[in-house]
């Protein structure tokens, strides 16, 4: 609903906006910026993902040789156990289903650890990104830069300028 209401008042605004366009007798300059572009391409973005890469490469080799660790220890265990005891049988499912929930604490950790660091990572990018785009439209002299929009003609789009401009370290 948030969204709908969000469409709405930009359609609104962006009617007013046009309808104002042909009273100045000036150009209404609307521009466009793709953020999941930025994110993709932009050399900051791409230093973001390595620094997270190796931050957290340790971690995930760690993670994934617990996994593997613990399938190795299932399967031997449904090897042996025809020939164990119950009493045998019952400890080494205990200890089984204690090492799967510590697995999956771990891996859950790591994962939330990680789409956090992500996350701030993203959001220094963006606001940098952000810098360079406003620099973008006053130097060009747009009216408006939308970061979202279900259509946009490719004229409208400045992408490639703003992620030139990030690559060139252009942000005062």
């Amino acid at each position: 609903m948030n969204y709908l209401l969000r469409q709405c008042c930009l359609g609104v605004v962006l009617g007013s906006l046009l309808s104002m366009a042909p009273v100045h007798a000036q150009e209404f300059r609307i521009g466009f910026v793709s953020t999941d572009r930025i994110f993709k391409e932009a050399g900051t973005a791409k230093t973001a993902q390595s620094k997270l890469e190796q931050e957290f490469a340790k971690r995930e080799k760690d993670i994934v040789d617990l996994g593997t660790s613990l399938k190795s220890a299932a399967d031997k265990f449904e090897r042996e156990a025809p020939t164990l005891s119950e009493s045998q049988r019952a400890s080494r499912q205990k200890q089984l289903a204690d090492q799967e929930r510590e697995f999956q604490r771990k891996r859950r950790e790591f994962q939330e650890d990680l789409s956090s660091r992500k996350n701030e990572e993203l959001q220094q990018v963006l606001e940098r990104a952000n810098k360079v785009v406003k620099q973008v439209a006053e130097a060009e002299k747009y009216d408006l830069i939308l970061q979202e929009a279900v259509y946009v003609n490719p004229k409208h789009d400045i992408t490639d300028k703003v992620i030139k401009a990030l690559n060139a370290g252009a942000v005062k």
